[in-house]
């Protein structure tokens, strides 16, 4: 699967709400749309100026709903779903966050804190319209740069 558009992602992390991820006993289940909102607010305040890093942290529960019996290839699944509409660097983070034995670069420790933070953190992370603009700006840039990353 490739997402195409802005409108078919905003689609899906709006689908999002209301599904629950339940990784394993060690970490409690998650609301995959409350997830990527928080997790993504997390990362804009700690790094306000990289966007793909902030959208990297919005997208990656979408592999969550589109792959759920697939949970060690959804990292995989949903770079591959991204990259044509967001890009390689963001593809690129989402598919090693998950990783414990990808090459541990700041992106990804950073990416890696707050999806796990973004889990259980009690704070109003906004709504997901709030995030149009951003994605609207990536994929326009994307597409002028031809996804090469």
């Amino acid at each position: 699967m490739e997402l195409r558009s802005v409108e078919e992602l905003m689609d899906l992390l709006y689908a999002c709400r209301g599904t629950w991820d339940m990784p394993d006993r060690a970490r409690p289940p998650v609301d995959l749309h409350d997830h990527a909102l928080r997790t993504a607010a997390l990362l804009r305040r700690g790094r306000p100026a990289d966007k793909e890093l902030h959208v990297a942290g919005l997208v990656q529960p979408v592999g969550g709903l589109l792959w759920p019996g697939d949970p060690a290839g959804r990292a995989d699944h949903t770079a591959d779903a991204v990259r044509a509409l967001l890009g390689g660097r963001v593809s690129r983070l989402v598919r090693c966050c998950p990783r414990r034995d990808a090459p541990a670069d700041d992106d990804l420790l950073t990416l890696r804190q707050a999806s796990e933070e973004g889990r259980t953190a009690g704070f109003d992370a906004g709504v997901l319209e709030d995030w149009r603009t951003v994605l609207e700006l990536l994929a326009a840039r994307n597409a002028r740069l031809g996804a090469v990353d």
